[in-house]
């Protein structure tokens, strides 16, 4: 489902719209979302990313130009989830603040992470595999593990194919 308070720019790919749900978000031009994608409220997506399929984007998270999102990735935004407070009655859309995550340019994360509420991601990072990020994420270094932990860095370079011959 795509809901009619969606902004989608020019050149937006949504390979099943019957298979995501999108509502009160922003997607920029260029940008492909997959199969089985949910990109909630107040969720910014820049222009030309990849959000993979089965990904979850929620409420508070930005995510800016040329990012690239592997299958399965989650997003949280809130630190202290629970679903009634201390009287036992179900907490809705008020009764909690939203903490703010941010995905800086050309960042890389892989299928099945889980991005904890609040961190930033730096422009270029590269984002392993089943990785859980727990804290901010510098500029092209290169994370891994649970939590995820630096295990390299891009040298202030986009990762790149290596093509054979080269």
């Amino acid at each position: 489902m795509i809901a009619s308070n969606v902004e989608l720019d020019v050149g937006v790919v949504i390979h099943h719209p019957d298979l995501t749900n999108l509502y009160g978000c922003t997607i920029g031009a260029g940008t492909r979302i997959g199969t089985f994608v949910e990109i909630q409220k107040n969720a910014t997506i820049g222009r030309n990313c990849k959000i993979s399929s089965h990904s979850f984007v929620c409420e508070g998270v930005t995510i800016e130009d040329g990012v690239f999102i592997g299958h399965g990735v989650m997003f949280t935004n809130d630190l202290y989830p629970r679903a009634v407070d201390a009287s036992g009655a179900l907490i809705v859309d008020g009764d909690w603040d939203v903490v703010p995550t941010f995905v800086r340019e050309q960042a890389s994360i892989g299928s099945n992470a889980t991005i904890i509420a609040g961190v930033t991601i730096g422009k270029g990072a590269l984002i392993g595999a089943g990785a859980v990020v727990t804290r901010d994420v510098p500029d092209y270094a290169i994370v891994a593990g649970v939590p995820a932990q630096p295990i390299g860095h891009l040298n202030n370079m986009p990762a790149r194919r290596v093509l054979p011959g080269e």
